[in-house]
């Protein structure tokens, strides 16, 4: 167990929490048949790319969508003028060119569809039901007196 810890810690501990991964959910098609809409990606952030890698970026200031994360394959430019950007789903390269300062991290590996159920746990609907059921159960476990039970006199002393 301590093993386990230690390659969370190690590996897959996100950045927001000081490592070396962050953790996207990919939305739309723009990279299929690579990867799917519901698909969870570890991104390893990492300085250095080159084309044929799959890239997370942050969409430039000014622009729609602004800070967002794309989540593209590299296929020319370099890291000092820009890298060309396109999804593999998609005929045309991005509009942006981010730099090597503009990228993320690189796409490491796949989890088909875990996404989706993150997504889903976090929608008000489900955690409303949750409280629901951990309330109706908190209610029934609590032990009561049986019909049985309340209907025995109580015994009421004999004079001495």
């Amino acid at each position: 167990m301590l093993g386990l810890a230690w390659l969370w810690f190690a590996v897959l501990r996100p950045q927001s929490l000081g490592g070396p991964v962050m953790y996207l959910v990919v939305r739309g098609d723009s990279m299929e048949p690579t990867f799917h809409g519901g698909d969870l990606i570890v991104v390893d952030v990492s300085a250095e790319f080159g084309v044929g890698d799959v890239v997370a970026y942050r969409v430039p200031e000014g622009d729609l969508g602004a800070g967002h994360l794309v989540l593209h394959r590299i296929v020319g430019g370099d890291a000092g003028a820009g890298y060309l950007l396109r999804g593999d789903n998609n005929p045309s390269v991005d509009p942006w060119m981010p730099t090597s300062g503009d990228v993320a991290g690189r796409a490491r590996f796949v989890l088909a569809g875990v996404g989706r159920l993150l997504v889903s746990l976090r929608q008000p609907a489900f955690v409303a039901s949750l409280a629901a059921a951990l309330a109706v159960a908190w209610l029934v476990s609590r032990r009561r007196p049986t019909r049985a039970q309340s209907a025995l006199p109580v015994p009421v002393p004999v004079g001495t």
